[in-house]
Formats: structure tokens, C-alpha cells, sequence
């Protein structure tokens, strides 16, 4: 994966494909964009895939600072520039759905096509605020075995696939203790993007496993009524990460939906 020198940080990415028309993945937490591979190779053939690890996770490096949504659309915007893509139809996957929601208002004009994938519009409630800011402070001080422990069961379907589960704690602890809580922090800081959706012009796809867990499909539905058009996809035997637990009928939906977006 090559580096990119941009926003103040160094960030990682894959960049595959050589189509004009772009698709830019985004991860979900406490991943980073090895959790694209299979989507990556169903896209390539058509499309030139982009995919990113936010800071501080994979291989991204780790800045001392704390950072927000906001920043982190600018990291992401910074690295575009620096590819020279002006339009991308952008697919994110749970965290990477919310940093879809600031990109897109920072850079509507970025967008071709939306595809938010086990993901929510809302905010966090205040409870949930102080549930991530103990899971930073653990994540601190317990490091990433802790964090693959507890996130695991989570992210998966309740009867999980072995492999699936050796595969996600891979990609966890590909990480930083760091780079989790700032991500943490930075998704209890972030906004409603219910007013956000309702506002997207460009196509939109909802996907959701059947047996997600952390956003359950009732959180894609409320998503499919804002998005004005909007289809819904659900997938069966897949929990919060149907790219990982049953990836044949994800990616049908993801190139179907890619393959058909106007230029």
C-alpha cells in the first residue's frame, strides 16, 4: 500500500483499477480498508477503487492529537487531491458511513452514488457518549487484545464463522490503542445526519446484515425512508460486517449498484 504526505498526517491507502468512473470505500471502526479486499477485487474490474486507513488505524500513522469527523473528511479530501479524483461514488461501512455523512456535507459535489452499509443517520444519546469514552480509556490502557475481545462478538453474526472471527481480530489488531479512542471520541462528537440524508441528490443504496446487532436493520429502514429513491438491501446469515460473513450477495448489491450510476 502506498503512502500519502497530506492534512498533516501520513495515510495509507489502496488505489486499484484503472476505469475512469472511482469508488472510495470506507472502513468501519476499529478496522482499516483490509476489510475491503473481496469488495476490491468484485469493483476493480469496472471501477478504480480507492480505499483508505482513517488515522491511527492499520497503517495509517498516529498524530498526537485528538481528532474529529470533520478532520477526518479533510484527511480524506486531502487524499482525493492528492490522487486527482474530483468525483467518487462512496461506499462506507458503519463509521464509514458517519464520516459519508460529514464528507458529503463538506463536498457534495464529490458525490456520484452513496451506499451506507450497517450504518445510522442519528447521533449518539449521552449515554452512549460516556460508553465510548470508557471504551477509549480501556482502549488505552488494555491495548488491542482487549479491543478485539470486546469487539469481536459485536461485529459479527451470533453463531460466527471461525475464519470470520480469526479475520476481524486480525484487522483489529492491525491497529493502534491510540488511533481506537481517538476514534471513538471522534464518533461521540458527531452530529445528527438525519438532515443530511434527507439532502443527498445523488443515488443512494442502504445495505444491512439481517442479524446486525450494533445498527440493526430498523436503523436501515429509517435510513431507506429519509433517502429520497433509496433502495434497501438485506443480507442474510451477516451480522454487522456482511462484506466479511457473506460477501457474494454484498457485493452483488454494491456492483449493481455501482455499474448503474450515471456518469
Amino acid at each position: 500500500m502506498p503512502k500519502a504526505p497530506v492534512n498533516g498526517t501520513e495515510l495509507h491507502y489502496r488505489d486499484v483499477g484503472t476505469a475512469k468512473d472511482v469508488v472510495l470505500l470506507l472502513h468501519a471502526f476499529p478496522l482499516h480498508s483490509g476489510m475491503w479486499l473481496r469488495q476490491i477485487a468484485a469493483l476493480e474490474k469496472r471501477h478504480r477503487v480507492v480505499a483508505l486507513d482513517y488515522r491511527g488505524l492499520g497503517k495509517s500513522a498516529v498524530p498526537p492529537e485528538a481528532w474529529s469527523m470533520s478532520l477526518l473528511a479533510q484527511d480524506v479530501r486531502a487524499l482525493l487531491q492528492h490522487l486527482r479524483i474530483e468525483r467518487a461514488a462512496v461506499a462506507g461501512l458503519s463509521m464509514g458511513g458517519y464520516l459519508a455523512f460529514e464528507l458529503y456535507r463538506q463536498l457534495p459535489g464529490l458525490f456520484r452514488g452513496l451506499a451506507l452499509c450497517d450504518t445510522k443517520a442519528g447521533a449518539d444519546t449521552e449515554e452512549g457518549k460516556a460508553t465510548r469514552e470508557k471504551f477509549a480509556r480501556s482502549a488505552i490502557e488494555k491495548g488491542l487484545g482487549w479491543v478485539a475481545d470486546e469487539m469481536t462478538p459485536k461485529l459479527l453474526r451470533p453463531q460466527p464463522d471461525p475464519a470470520a472471527v480469526k479475520e476481524v481480530r486480525g484487522l483489529i489488531t492491525g491497529g493502534t490503542p491510540a488511533g481506537v479512542a481517538a476514534a471513538q471520541r471522534a464518533m461521540a462528537g458527531r452530529p445528527d445526519s438525519t438532515a443530511t440524508l434527507a439532502s443527498v441528490t445523488c443515488p443512494v443504496l442502504v445495505v444491512v446484515g439481517e442479524q446486525d446487532g450494533l445498527t440493526p436493520p430498523a436503523e436501515s429502514e429509517k435510513m431507506h425512508a429519509t433517502a429520497k429513491g433509496s433502495r434497501l438491501v438485506r443480507i442474510p446469515a451477516a451480522g454487522h460486517l456482511p462484506c466479511i460473513e457473506n460477501p457474494e450477495p454484498f457485493n452483488r448489491a454494491l456492483v449493481e449498484f455501482m455499474d448503474g450510476l450515471p456518469a
